[in-house]
C-alpha cells in the first residue's frame, strides 16, 4: 500500500513538473514575439536613418526624413504590434478564412468571394496617384521589413497565434491595404440587410403596421444646432443573427451593429479658448486588440497624429498642426438589391430591360477548406453587380422561384480613389481645400467634420447613387432588375452632397442622425442610425454659451438616456401608484419595487445602478410581447433591439398603432397597459433567474460589460481568460457614451459596439488635444501594452495628443532607430 501510494505520488509530481515545463516552454515561445522597442535595425528600403519614439502609452512617433520613410516606419510599427490582426483582416478580404478555420467560415468566404472585394482592390491600385502609390509601397516595405525580421530571427513567429495556425506570412502588398479599406466599407454599411428585413416584414403585416415597426423619418433633419427639430426616426432593426453575421470573424454586421459615431465642432466664438474645438468618437465592434491604433507620423508639411487602422497607411481621424478631422457613419443608401428574372429555358441568363435574355458574366473560384474538400463556386455578375445566393442574408425568404438577387454597391468599383483622398486630407491645412480633396472619396459614406484654426464645417463624403425618380421602390426594397427605371444612373455630383459650413450658431455635429430633408431621389437615405442621442447632444450644447475641451469630453462621456426619459412615463403611466399593497414575494410586490425605483430615476445609465437594468429588460420584453404575435417568433427575433420610436407610436396610438397591444390569437382584448404590466413581470422574472439578491443590489455594469474579445482565441476554453478583456461599463443603446447592447440572446445587454477611439482637439492649443483607444497598442496578450489604455478608457480618461517631440521622448517607453542597409 505504501509503495503504491509512493508511485502515485511520484506520478502526480511528475505530471505537475511536466505541466510546469510545458507551460514554461509555451510562455517562452509566446513571449519571443514581444517587440523590443529600444532595438535598432538596419533595413532595406529606407533613404536615411530615422527614429521611432514610443511615448509612455506606447504611441509611436515616427520621424522619417521623407514622407516615404515615415510611411515605411508606420508599416513597421503596425506589424510589430498588430501583425496577426493585419493578416486576419487581409485573409478576410481575400475570402480565405476557411483555409485555417475549416467549414465554420465557409459562408463568410463565399460571400467575400462573390463580392470580389480583393480583386477590385487590386484593380483600384492603378487609379491611385503617384504620391499615394509611393506611400502604399513604402508602407508595404515597412511591414515586410518586420516580417523578414520574424522569418530570419528567433521572434516567436511574429505573434503567439501563429503557433496555433499556419505560420507562413505572405509579403504585404499595396493591394492588401486597399482591400482593408474596402473591408471597412463592408463593416460600415447594412442597407442590404435593411432591404431584406423590410421585404420580409412587408410580406407579413399590413402597410399601416409596417409604418409602425419600420417607420419613416418625419423630420427635416439636423446638422447645425439651430436647425434642431422633432425627433427623427431610425431603422434600428436587424435580420436574425444567422451564422454569416453571428461569427466573430464575420465582417457582416446586422444594422444595429453597423457603423456609428459621434462628432461635433464649435466655432471660435463658442469656445472658451477663442479657437475651434472638435470632438469625435467612432463606434465599431469591440475587440481585443481594438481595431484602432494610435500613431504620429512626420510628413513634409509637419506632423500628423490620431487613429489608424493597422493595414492602412492613413491617419483616419486626428489632426495636424492646423487642421483636425473626425468621422461619423453617414448611413447613405449606397446599396440596392435587385430581383433578377431568369430565362426559363436557361438559368444561366437573365432578363434585361429590352426583354432580351443575356448570360451572366461567370467565373469559377476555388475555396480551400481546412479538414475538408475544396469547394468550387460559380461566381455570377449582372450589369448591376454580383449575384448573391438565396442562403445568404435570408434572401431565400423574399426571392421568388425562377429569380435570383443581385447587389449594386458603390464600393464595388475598381475606379476607387478613396485611399488617394485620405492621403490628401492628411496634408491639408484649412477646411475649404480639405473639403475639395475628398471629392475622390468613394466608400464607406461618412460625415466628415473639419476644424481649422478659424472655422468648422461638415460634409458628407462618399459616392451617392443617382436613382431615377420613377424607381419602383425608392431604393427601400429589392426592385425588379429588368426595369430600366430601377437601375442606377451613375453618381450624384460631389457638390450635391450635404454640406454645412461656418454655422451661424457656432455649433454643428452628427450622431448618425438625419442631417437634412431632401426628397427622393436626392434623399440620401431612409434609414438612419440615431433618433435619440441627437437630442441629448442638443441639450448639452445649448446648456453652455461657450464650450471647452473639457465640456466636449463630458459630452462624449454622457450616460443619460433620452429614450428612457421619454418612454418610462408612457409605458408606466397606468402602472405607477395603483393597486393595493402586495404580499412579499409576489409578482405584484416585485413590480411595485421596480416601479418605485424607476420613479426616482433620472435616466442615467450608470454602471453602479439597478434602474438601467430594470428599464432595459422591461423595454426588451415589451417590444417582443408586442410584435411576436404579428410577426411570428423568427421574424420578431430579427428586431433584436427595442426601437423607442416604435414603442412611442404604440403607446401614443399614432395612426392606430395601439393595435399592436392586442394579441390576435387570444379570446380577449389586451390593452397597452396589460402588455406593459406583463412585460415588466417577464423582465423581473428574467432578472430573478439571472441575478441573485434583491433589485436594489443590481448593477447595470454586471450586465453591460464591454466585450473586448479576441476574435479567434477568445472562444477557446482556457484561453479566453487570457486574451479577452471584460469591463463593466456605463451607457447604453441611446446615450452619447454609446455602448450598444448585444440584443436578444442569453446575455442581451453585453456592451459589444462602442467608441473604440475618442479624440478631442483644441485648435487654439493643438498640443493640449487628447485621445484614447479602448484596449492597448499591442496585440500581444503578454504585453503590458495589451490593455494598458483599457481602464483609462472605461473611466473616461484620455492621454495627451501632442506633436511635441520633447514630450514624446520624456520617459519614453523606447526609442528605435532604423538605418538603411549599407
Amino acid at each position: 500500500m505504501t509503495r503504491a501510494f509512493r508511485w502515485v505520488l511520484r506520478l502526480f509530481l511528475a505530471g505537475i513538473v511536466l505541466a510546469a515545463l510545458a507551460a514554461t516552454l509555451a510562455y517562452y515561445l509566446a513571449t519571443r514575439s514581444l517587440a523590443d522597442y529600444s532595438e535598432n535595425f538596419e533595413l532595406p528600403g529606407l533613404s536615411a536613418p530615422m527614429r521611432i519614439v514610443r511615448d509612455t502609452a506606447n504611441v509611436p512617433h515616427v520621424f522619417g526624413t521623407t514622407d516615404t520613410d515615415s510611411f515605411f516606419g508606420l508599416g513597421f510599427v503596425h506589424a510589430q504590434d498588430r501583425l496577426w490582426q493585419m493578416t486576419m483582416m487581409r485573409r478576410t478580404a481575400q475570402g480565405r478564412l476557411s483555409e485555417i478555420f475549416g467549414p465554420r467560415t465557409l459562408k463568410i468566404d463565399e460571400a467575400l468571394r462573390r463580392l470580389d472585394l480583393y480583386r477590385l482592390a487590386v484593380q483600384s491600385q492603378t487609379v491611385q496617384d503617384d504620391a499615394t502609390l509611393a506611400a502604399l509601397e513604402a508602407y508595404s516595405a515597412g511591414v515586410n521589413a518586420w516580417i523578414d525580421q520574424v522569418n530570419t530571427g528567433a521572434r516567436g513567429r511574429g505573434a503567439p497565434e501563429f503557433f496555433l495556425f499556419p505560420p507562413e506570412i505572405a509579403p504585404w502588398q499595396p493591394s492588401d491595404s486597399l482591400a482593408i479599406a474596402k473591408l471597412m466599407a463592408l463593416k460600415l454599411t447594412a442597407h442590404l440587410q435593411d432591404e431584406v428585413l423590410r421585404a420580409r416584414t412587408a410580406l407579413t403585416v399590413s402597410p399601416e403596421r409596417l409604418g409602425d415597426i419600420l417607420p419613416d423619418d418625419p423630420t427635416g433633419g439636423l446638422a447645425v444646432l439651430e436647425a434642431l427639430g422633432p425627433s427623427p426616426i431610425p431603422a434600428d432593426t436587424q435580420l436574425a443573427a444567422a451564422s454569416l453575421m453571428a461569427d466573430p470573424l464575420s465582417p457582416f454586421a446586422p444594422p444595429p451593429l453597423a457603423g456609428a459615431s459621434n462628432v461635433w465642432a464649435a466655432m471660435p466664438d463658442r469656445s472658451t479658448t477663442g479657437g475651434t474645438l472638435l470632438a469625435n468618437d467612432p463606434h465599431l465592434g469591440l475587440t481585443a486588440p481594438s481595431i484602432w491604433y494610435l500613431a504620429r507620423i512626420e510628413l513634409a508639411g509637419g506632423g500628423v497624429i490620431g487613429g489608424t487602422i493597422p493595414g492602412m497607411p492613413l491617419i483616419l481621424v486626428g489632426r495636424n498642426e492646423d487642421l483636425a478631422w473626425g468621422l461619423t457613419s453617414a448611413y447613405a443608401d449606397d446599396q440596392d438589391l435587385y430581383i433578377e428574372r431568369l430565362d426559363p429555358a436557361d438559368p444561366n441568363a437573365y432578363e434585361t430591360p429590352t426583354g432580351d435574355m443575356v448570360p451572366f458574366r461567370t467565373e469559377g473560384a476555388l475555396v480551400r477548406v481546412k479538414g475538408a474538400e475544396p469547394v468550387t463556386l460559380t461566381l455570377r455578375w449582372t450589369d448591376r453587380g454580383p449575384v448573391l445566393p438565396g442562403d445568404l442574408f435570408d434572401l431565400n425568404t423574399i426571392v421568388p422561384t425562377g429569380h435570383v438577387a443581385s447587389l449594386a454597391w458603390t464600393a464595388l468599383t475598381p475606379d476607387d480613389r478613396t485611399m488617394t483622398a485620405g492621403m490628401h486630407l492628411m496634408r491639408q491645412r484649412a477646411v475649404a481645400p480639405a473639403i475639395e480633396v475628398m471629392a475622390e472619396y468613394v466608400a464607406p459614406a461618412q460625415n466628415l467634420v473639419l476644424a481649422d484654426r478659424d472655422t468648422v464645417a461638415m460634409v458628407m463624403i462618399g459616392a451617392l447613387p443617382r436613382r431615377s425618380a420613377q424607381h419602383d421602390s425608392l431604393g427601400r426594397l429589392p426592385a425588379p432588375g429588368w426595369r430600366a427605371e430601377n437601375h442606377w444612373q451613375g453618381r450624384l455630383a460631389y457638390d450635391t452632397n450635404p454640406r454645412f459650413t461656418e454655422p451661424d450658431s457656432g455649433l454643428l455635429g452628427n450622431t448618425n442622425n438625419k442631417p437634412l430633408e431632401r426628397a427622393f431621389p436626392l434623399h440620401v437615405s431612409y434609414a438612419w442610425g440615431d433618433s435619440q442621442r441627437v437630442h441629448r447632444w442638443e441639450r448639452l450644447m445649448r446648456n453652455r454659451e461657450v464650450h471647452s475641451r473639457d465640456s466636449f469630453m463630458e459630452a462624449q462621456l454622457d450616460t443619460i438616456s433620452p429614450a428612457a426619459r421619454s418612454l418610462l412615463p408612457l409605458i408606466g403611466a397606468d402602472l405607477w401608484f395603483t393597486g393595493e399593497a402586495a404580499p412579499d414575494g409576489s409578482p405584484a410586490r416585485a413590480r411595485r419595487e421596480a416601479l418605485d425605483l424607476l420613479a426616482n430615476w433620472n435616466g442615467d445609465m450608470n454602471e453602479h445602478m439597478p434602474e438601467p437594468l430594470i428599464y432595459a429588460a422591461w423595454v426588451q420584453a415589451l417590444q417582443q410581447r408586442l410584435i411576436v404575435d404579428e410577426l411570428g417568433r423568427d421574424l420578431a427575433a430579427a428586431f433584436s433591439h427595442p426601437d423607442p420610436i416604435f414603442l412611442e407610436r404604440v403607446f401614443r396610438d399614432v395612426d392606430g398603432a395601439s393595435a399592436w397591444c392586442d394579441v390576435s390569437r387570444s379570446s380577449g382584448i389586451e390593452t397597452c397597459r396589460d402588455m406593459a404590466e406583463r412585460a415588466l413581470d417577464d423582465a423581473l422574472l428574467w432578472i430573478s433567474e439571472t441575478y441573485r439578491g434583491g433589485l436594489e443590489g443590481l448593477q447595470w455594469g454586471s450586465a453591460h460589460q464591454a466585450t473586448h474579445d479576441h476574435e479567434v482565441l477568445g472562444g477557446i476554453p482556457g484561453l479566453g481568460w487570457l486574451v479577452n478583456i471584460r469591463q463593466p461599463t456605463s451607457g447604453g443603446d441611446h446615450t452619447l457614451n454609446r455602448g450598444r447592447t448585444a440584443g436578444l440572446g442569453a446575455q442581451p445587454f453585453l456592451n459589444v459596439h462602442a467608441a473604440g477611439y475618442r479624440g478631442v482637439y483644441d485648435m487654439a492649443d493643438p498640443n493640449s488635444s487628447v485621445f484614447i483607444i479602448a484596449t492597448g497598442q499591442s496585440g500581444h496578450p503578454f504585453s503590458r501594452f495589451y490593455d494598458n489604455l483599457g481602464e483609462r478608457w472605461r473611466r473616461g480618461e484620455y492621454i495627451p495628443m501632442s506633436l511635441d517631440p520633447a514630450l514624446a521622448e520624456a520617459a519614453a517607453t523606447g526609442v528605435t532607430t532604423l538605418r538603411p542597409t549599407p
